[in-house]
């Protein structure tokens, strides 16, 4: 099997050799595109020292959405002139702020070839500060618990698959189409829901698989709230329920609660 990572950066430099280096160290085969949005911290020829290790365009974009898409238009053009076979070649996308553990392709590897049926992984994630340091392990630990009950209603009522852990067979990205360009924080919950809808839930390993971090200048550190609003209004395009619906409200006003007395 092969893996197509898709890294979406905009002025990241400094942890985006580490996301790299993450990938490079992995023990599988992987093809590695990044698409910067014209940063102006020196991203550019860091990506530039890199060579035939990674692919990288560096040039303004419409946003993180919009860069992952772009990846997308690439896997279908590369899967085409290379007659790869789609359910062969496993697509993902990790932030240039986030990073993979060690070994942790190898592991998504063995789950999807253990069961061919299998069409997504989500395995868990810790969440580290600018310093690598575990941080908010409770969310970390209430996160995985809702994991062992993933379904639908699940979903409706909050998210815990944890982006930087998922994976998809590209024969079900290409299916599944693009990321919605108009969202700024939760892109990925719709296209969960996405994939709830036309392919089922999906195999869900708890060892941990890479690093979500969290910092200062994150897109939800400042802008949680806003998030939670997205989050619902996402929510209500799926979900027929107004009891799951209002208990994700009251879930969502408990979690703002909760972040505010963190930060």
């Amino acid at each position: 099997m092969e893996f197509v990572i898709i890294t979406p950066s905009y002025n990241q430099k400094r942890f985006l050799s580490q996301t790299l280096k993450s990938i490079e160290s992995q023990g599988v085969k992987t093809h590695h595109w990044v698409f910067d949005g014209g940063s102006t911290d020196g991203s550019k020829e860091l990506l530039q020292k890199e060579g035939k290790r990674i692919f990288f365009e560096s040039k303004k974009d419409n946003g993180q959405a919009d860069a992952i898409n772009k990846g997308i238009k690439k896997l279908e053009k590369w899967i085409k002139d290379n007659n790869k076979d789609p359910k062969e070649v496993i697509f993902a996308y990790l932030n240039s702020d986030d990073y993979y553990l060690p070994n942790a392709l190898e592991k998504i590897e063995t789950e999807f070839e253990n069961n061919k049926s299998t069409k997504w992984v989500v395995g868990d994630c810790v969440i580290v500060n600018e310093d690598n340091e575990e941080i908010q392990k409770p969310i970390r630990l209430y996160k995985y618990f809702w994991r062992w009950f993933i379904s639908k209603p699940v979903l409706g009522v909050l998210n815990p698959i944890p982006q930087p852990g998922v994976f998809i067979r590209s024969s079900e990205i290409l299916k599944n189409g693009f990321f919605n360009e108009t969202l700024t924080y939760v892109m990925d919950y719709e296209y969960w829901f996405k994939l709830f809808s036309k392919i089922g839930k999906p195999e869900v390993i708890f060892d941990a698989v890479a690093a979500f971090r969290i910092h200062e200048t994150s897109k939800g550190t400042g802008g949680f709230e806003e998030q939670f609003e997205e989050q619902y209004e996402i929510a209500k395009s799926f979900v027929k329920s107004k009891i799951l619906l209002n208990l994700q409200l009251f879930h969502n006003a408990i979690i703002i609660h909760s972040y505010r007395i963190l930060k």
